[in-house]
């Protein structure tokens, strides 16, 4: 059976760019692990249930599998799952990543791993941020020269203040287009578009909320995986 490990924030992942990807692939027959930092269970940005910020069926959908999915209620430490193990692994975004999953070494080396391994990786909004800090296995940056999509500085702008504070008064530590430009990759958030999913060789990115589904659907062909209709 075909499987994936997803790496989830406990301080704070965007619903649909988790729970989209996880009912699609687990829909298409694929054994789901979850994994956060520390073991414990991720935690849900409130703006993603937020029936304002993203509808109420959205918001409905979020909170239901958020709160009952036994893989995202009792998840495993991330240092103790071996991301060889899985024919993919999967970087869900949100704000929260980039105090936790995109500056953890066992949540980069999966990656790396991934990409490198001949399995493939899936990463998502401000999760692509983790490419600013993962190296590949001789010392250079995983995301050099490498087509990608992910967070954009123009949406950053209309979320923090001009402190680079977030509206729950956590300060951001860095932009993920910033970041991700500085490690070399070739960046295009596609801005005129709709959705926007780049893939590279092993590496899927996709830039926000509204690219998960297709996003899903990508990992699921790159794995040779029928979608589901």
């Amino acid at each position: 059976m075909v499987s994936a490990l997803f790496v989830v924030s406990e301080h704070g992942y965007w619903g649909e760019e988790c729970i989209t990807p996880l009912e699609t692939l687990t829909d298409a027959g694929v054994e789901v692990t979850v994994a956060t930092p520390t073991g414990d269970p991720p935690v849900v940005d409130d703006r993603s249930v937020d029936p304002e910020t993203v509808g109420e069926e959205t918001a409905e959908r979020v909170e239901r599998v958020h709160e009952s999915d036994e893989r995202l209620n009792d998840p495993e430490p991330l240092a103790r799952v071996d991301g060889a193990d899985y024919d993919a692994v999967v970087f869900p975004g949100g704000h929260g990543t980039e105090w936790d999953v995109n500056q953890d070494r066992h949540a980069r080396a999966a990656l790396r791993d991934a990409v490198e391994g001949d399995r493939t990786a899936l990463v998502v909004c401000h999760a692509v941020g983790i490419l600013a800090f993962t190296r590949t296995s001789d010392g250079s940056f995983l995301v050099e020269g490498r087509d990608v999509t992910g967070f954009p500085n123009e949406w950053e702008e209309g979320i923090v203040d001009d402190d680079d504070r977030m509206p729950d008064g956590r300060k951001l530590p860095y932009w993920v287009e910033d970041e991700v430009r500085a490690a070399g990759a070739n960046w295009d958030a596609e801005l005129d578009e709709d959705a926007s999913v780049t893939v590279d060789g092993d590496l899927v990115t996709a830039r926000g909320p509204e690219s998960s589904e297709e996003a899903a659907r990508t990992l699921l062909t790159e794995l040779g995986v029928e979608t589901p209709a």
